[in-house]
C-alpha cells in the first residue's frame, strides 16, 4: 500500500484554478450578394409584395427578388444584388423597415440567387443549377421545416383534427411615432392618383431631397428619401396628415434602424 502524503507536504499547494469555458458562438453566415428576408406580411398580394421589395431596396442595385405563396415559405423573400457590400449596406440600412405593418428580419442567405450566377459568373450557370437540384432531391425527406409540418399534420390527425390550437404571444414593436430619425420616409394613405411629379413638388420645398420612388401595384405608399436626417425629419414633421388631395391625411413615418 503507498505510503499516506504527509499533511505538511500539502500546506501552501494551491489547487488548479476553475476555468470558465464558455461555449462557442454560432459562427456568422459568410457575407454574400443575396439577402434572406422574413416576417413579411402574409396577407399582402405577393406580386404587390415583390414590387414594394424592389422600391424599397432600388437605391442598394436590387438585380432580383424571389418570393413563394407556397406554405412553407410564406412571409420570406430573397433580395439580390451585384455585391456582398451592397448587400450589406442595404440590410444595415434597411433592417427592420416597417413594411405594411411587420418589422422585417433581414439576414445573408446561405447560397447565391440564380439571378447573381447568372449575372455575375454565367459560365457556371448550368452546374450552379444542377448542384441546387440534387441539393434539393437530397433534403426532401430531411428539410427541419418540412419534418416539422409533418409532424404537425400527423398529431392534427391522431387527435382527430379536435387539437387546440398554440396561443402565440404578440410581438411588440415600438409605436411608429417614436422611431428614431431615419433618411427614408414611408408615406401611406397616399390618394391613388398621386403622381411622383406632385410629391417631388410637394417635398422638395425641404432641402436635400434625394429620391420619390412610387409602387406600381400598390397606389396608396411609396418612399421618400433625404440625404440626410435632419432634412428628412424636417420634411416628416411639416407634412405628417397632410391633405394632399384635400380630404385623406397622409401618414408619414420613419423607417426602422
Amino acid at each position: 500500500m503507498a505510503d499516506a502524503v504527509p499533511q505538511e507536504s500539502m500546506q501552501g499547494v494551491e489547487a488548479p484554478a476553475v476555468v470558465d469555458v464558455e461555449a462557442p458562438e454560432e459562427p456568422e453566415k459568410p457575407k454574400c450578394e443575396t439577402l434572406y428576408i422574413q416576417n413579411l406580411n402574409e396577407k399582402i398580394k405577393l406580386d404587390v409584395l415583390k414590387s414594394s421589395l424592389k422600391g424599397l431596396f432600388k437605391p442598394y442595385g436590387v438585380l432580383d427578388v424571389v418570393a413563394h405563396k407556397n406554405l412553407r415559405m410564406r412571409g420570406q423573400a430573397f433580395v439580390s444584388f451585384e455585391s456582398p457590400e451592397q448587400a450589406e449596406k442595404a440590410m444595415n440600412d434597411v433592417r427592420g423597415f416597417p413594411l405594411y405593418s411587420k418589422s422585417m428580419q433581414i439576414s445573408f442567405a446561405r447560397t447565391r440567387a440564380d439571378a447573381v450566377v447568372k449575372k455575375l459568373d454565367g459560365d457556371h450557370f448550368d452546374d450552379h443549377k444542377a448542384r441546387r437540384t440534387e441539393h434539393k432531391k437530397k433534403t426532401r425527406y430531411t428539410n427541419p421545416l418540412k419534418q416539422k409540418f409533418k409532424a404537425k399534420r400527423m398529431a392534427a390527425e391522431l387527435d382527430g383534427g379536435s387539437s387546440l390550437p398554440v396561443t402565440r404571444r404578440p410581438n411588440v414593436q415600438m409605436p411608429d411615432e417614436y422611431l428614431p430619425p431615419n433618411k427614408i420616409l414611408f408615406l401611406q394613405n397616399l390618394p391613388e392618383t398621386v403622381t411622383q411629379a406632385q410629391l417631388i413638388a410637394l417635398f422638395s420645398q425641404y432641402p436635400n431631397l434625394y429620391e420619390v420612388r412610387l409602387i406600381d401595384t400598390k397606389k396608396d405608399i411609396a418612399f421618400v428619401e433625404y440625404t440626410d436626417e435632419a432634412s428628412s425629419t424636417t420634411a416628416k414633421d411639416a407634412l405628417h396628415n397632410y391633405k394632399l388631395d384635400g380630404e385623406n391625411k397622409i401618414k408619414i413615418t420613419f423607417a426602422r434602424k
